[in-house]
């Protein structure tokens, strides 16, 4: 099947006999075009389906109102409410998104910025991927002149605007929590320590094993990808131990699915014989049993407030961006996998 060609302002013209400019400054509502043929070319544009390019458009006016947001990945509930939250913020100025995602690679990553770029959008808010160590890619953003901002991971050599939580206080708070229930050998599934968010979670929950004078070993402490099965693997790993951990904070909700997957299977009672604490409040943490006590990220506050500094940006007629951190802080969500006196 032959592809139809797409209805341009010139097939508009051709069937009222006016000039292509005329055709264009109505469309635009230009008040030197009569509101008759400003009615017959949107009659015609509707019957031909002729759809606008935004892109011409953006190169003439230098605003395309668009949007680009990058995450690692939409299926956790953190990112998707994020976007949503972020759109959300945004459809209410006249601005649309284009949603990308990276699936952790930064080769994907640097191609959806290229594409974005492209696109002419007026800012990028992003999640860098598990992958990224060099950020010539993002540097390619600020030389564009707009606005990028970045939530949950973003590397503080970039100098921009960033907006997540205490990922250094939150171990504190989940160590905290563990040995108040009586837990005295911690292990840590952690992502890999190259990105800032989970080095600092390392680094916090070294700085609380030490706080309460609790063992620090490297046998428990796990490098992750953070997948449901790297986190069934990470868990086997621990249970293989001669001397196995007796609580085991993941800094990821779906490797701790995969963590409490091996625990049930083996008939290891959660919390009794080993506590499990996740990190990201998905909502199957409050679905499986025992349900996962587990980190609130705060999406919905993150995802407005990405929102609104882009915002601030779009009012300014030239971008001088400078690094802005608000953090947020760590609100753990305590439910049955981590409480020692749970009757199971």
């Amino acid at each position: 099947m032959a592809k139809k060609n797409k209805t341009t302002i010139k097939d508009i013209a051709n069937v009222l006999n006016i000039s292509g400019a005329a055709v264009s400054k109505a469309l635009h509502n230009d008040s030197r075009i009569s509101e008759k043929t400003k009615k017959a070319v949107r009659q015609v544009a509707k019957n031909l389906n002729y759809q606008p390019n935004h892109l011409a458009s953006a190169l003439r006016s230098g605003k395309s109102k668009l949007v680009g947001v990058i995450v690692p990945r939409t299926n956790s509930n953190f990112f998707a409410a994020t976007i949503h939250n972020i759109e959300e913020v945004l459809n209410e100025e006249g601005y649309n998104i284009i949603i990308t995602q990276s699936n952790e690679s930064y080769k994907k990553e640097c191609a959806n910025i290229d594409t974005l770029l492209f696109t002419q959008v007026d800012g990028i808010i992003a999640s860098m991927a598990n992958e990224t160590v060099d950020l010539n890619h993002f540097e390619k953003i600020k030389a564009a002149g707009i606005p990028l901002i970045t939530f949950d991971r973003g590397e503080n050599d970039l100098n921009v605007d960033y907006i997540g939580i205490d990922d250094y206080d939150s171990s504190h708070v989940i160590v905290n929590h563990l040995v108040e229930q009586g837990c005295k050998r911690i292990a840590h599934i952690s992502g890999f320590k190259r990105t800032r968010i989970y080095n600092n979670r390392i680094r916090g929950y070294i700085d609380a094993l030490q706080k309460h004078n609790l063992p620090l070993e490297n046998e428990l402490l796990l490098e992750s990808d953070l997948s449901t099965e790297d986190g069934r693997k990470k868990m086997q790993q621990l249970l293989n131990l001669k001397n196995r951990p007796d609580a085991v904070y993941v800094a990821g909700d779906y490797a701790a699915l995969g963590a409490l997957q091996i625990l049930n299977e083996k008939k290891i009672k959660v919390p009794q014989e080993i506590a499990l604490v996740g990190f990201g409040d998905e909502p199957f943490a409050n679905m499986v049993t025992p349900k996962i006590t587990s980190v609130n990220q705060h999406s919905y506050k993150i995802g407005r407030i990405a929102a609104e500094t882009f915002l601030g940006y779009s009012k300014k007629t030239k971008i001088e961006q400078s690094l802005n951190k608000i953090i947020l802080d760590a609100k753990l969500i305590v439910r049955e996998s981590s409480l020692k006196n749970y009757n199971l």
